[in-house]
């Protein structure tokens, strides 16, 4: 496959975006492109044209990449992107005919790039993450040395920087990955039970996905898959409720569990262990070995160490924003206990302002989410001509009648201060959220709530 690539006249530095869905025959793409020296950029497989050629943009590629479904976009995604396109397949067939040509990259260093990872695009304009192959081997390295052996399955789709972090760390351990291409409860429940798998990570929403299809299952008497295998059930990206993380330990009885705090600038910058989740509800845990953290004078996370990202491509006022004096800003706002666990309470960038006061929409979220009658909700700050911002609560509800916003209010007079109260409640069918990661999108709320 190398060799192929490197056919196609690309070579050490180029960017090439890869526009595929989750498949094995991604795979060797990933790890072609690193022998050539060029730099992998997945998009997501779920855009159209438009959205995937102002992402794929963003990398000034030399080359674009599709899989058989998007052979036909993918010509017009070159063209728009005035690169030459090839579809996997077709490359993967030339590559059995190739002879033994040279494919080196003289001079490629371990600072060289590696990986160019999109960010969502729900706060703007797509920005490029460009991890360098020192920072890639550092995040998957110590794998091998602390996790068990077996095969691990793998939720996240192939555009995310989670399954290729996921999958080297299985490769140095010289174990089984195991792709899939849903990430709905019964296809996971599959893949775990046929494989035998000893690990899992899964969001908080998979893993209720999956706590509900076991509980289905019982009640209707129907075979529940056989989940005794995993030993290690992780989660993060989200706030991950104590009751969440207690149903799936009385589900996962052998299973350790492990809350993750990082991103995709960061790598991993903390972890709770299972031994801490009840002691310390809603912590994500101290700090990394390979990080080093501390909060600024507003309560931001600031993160530096060997696996930060090297910035954002071809974009140096983003970059300035983000790292300060080799600090990464996440953009986080958390409080650090007397023992040093973090505990995440909101978004930097995200607070809302209403009336001189400022208030956390996670803050607030945390409390809504458990009221009965909400199945899902978000919160996001609406202009208001006196008090700047209000706190507008947006409910997705099968409950029959919907909550109020009385009913709401009532429900978090006992946990908020009265300022931090929703003043204003919106009902829609489902909070729109990021693919891979289940972020809320609150620009995107806002925007719709405002038209």
């Amino acid at each position: 496959m190398a060799r192929a690539i490197a056919a196609l006249a690309v070579g050490r530095g180029d960017r090439v975006v890869v526009w595929a869905g989750t498949s094995l025959d991604t795979v060797p793409v990933f790890a072609a492109l690193a022998k050539v020296g060029a730099v992998f950029a997945p998009v997501n497989a779920q855009f159209g044209v438009d959205e995937a050629t102002e992402m794929a943009g963003v990398a000034k590629p030399s080359l674009a990449l599709v899989d058989a479904a998007h052979a036909k976009e993918g010509v017009e995604l070159a063209t728009r992107l005035n690169v030459e396109g090839t579809a996997i397949p077709d490359l993967l067939s030339q590559a059995a005919s190739l002879d033994d040509r040279d494919f080196s990259a003289p001079g490629l260093s371990e600072h060289d790039p590696h990986v160019i990872f999109f960010t969502s695009g729900s706060t703007g304009r797509s920005k490029g993450v460009v991890l360098s192959h020192r920072a890639n081997y550092l995040r998957t390295y110590y794998g091998p040395l602390l996790e068990p052996k077996g095969p691990m399955v793998c939720m996240f789709p192939m555009f995310h920087m989670a399954p290729w972090t996921i999958a080297l760390q299985v490769w140095h351990s010289r174990e089984t990955i195991v792709f899939v291409e849903s990430a709905d409860a019964p296809s996971l429940c599959e893949a775990i039970e046929r494989h035998r798998a000893t690990r899992f990570y899964g969001i908080p929403a998979v893993w209720r996905r999956i706590l509900d299809h076991l509980s289905s299952a019982s009640a209707a008497g129907t075979p529940v898959p056989d989940l005794s295998s995993l030993r290690i059930a992780d989660t993060g990206t989200s706030a991950t409720p104590l009751e969440l993380l207690e149903e799936i330990e009385a589900a996962l009885p052998h299973a350790l569990l492990r809350v993750f705090y990082g991103s995709t600038e960061a790598g991993n910058v903390a972890q709770l262990n299972h031994a801490d989740f009840r002691r310390k509800p809603g912590s994500v845990g101290v700090p990394a070995p390979t990080a080093e953290v501390r909060l600024d004078d507003t309560g931001e996370v600031l993160v530096r160490g060997p696996l930060l990202f090297d910035g954002y491509y071809d974009n140096p006022e983003a970059t300035a924003e983000a790292l300060v004096d080799g600090w990464y800003r996440t953009g986080d706002l958390a409080e650090v206990d007397d023992d040093g666990f973090l505990t995440i309470v909101g978004r930097a960038r995200d607070v809302i302002r209403t009336g001189g006061e400022t208030v956390s929409p996670s803050e607030v979220e945390a409390v809504l989410a458990t009221c009965l009658a909400v199945d899902d909700v978000a919160v996001v700050g609406m202009p208001h001509p006196d008090w700047g911002e209000v706190v507008c609560a947006v409910v997705a509800s099968t409950t029959a009648p919907p909550p109020t916003l009385d009913d709401l209010r009532r429900h978090c007079e006992a946990h908020l201060a009265r300022f931090k109260l929703p003043q204003r409640l919106e009902l829609v069918d489902a909070i729109p959220r990021t693919a891979a990661t289940g972020q809320v999108q609150r620009r995107l709320l806002v925007e719709l709530l405002t038209t």
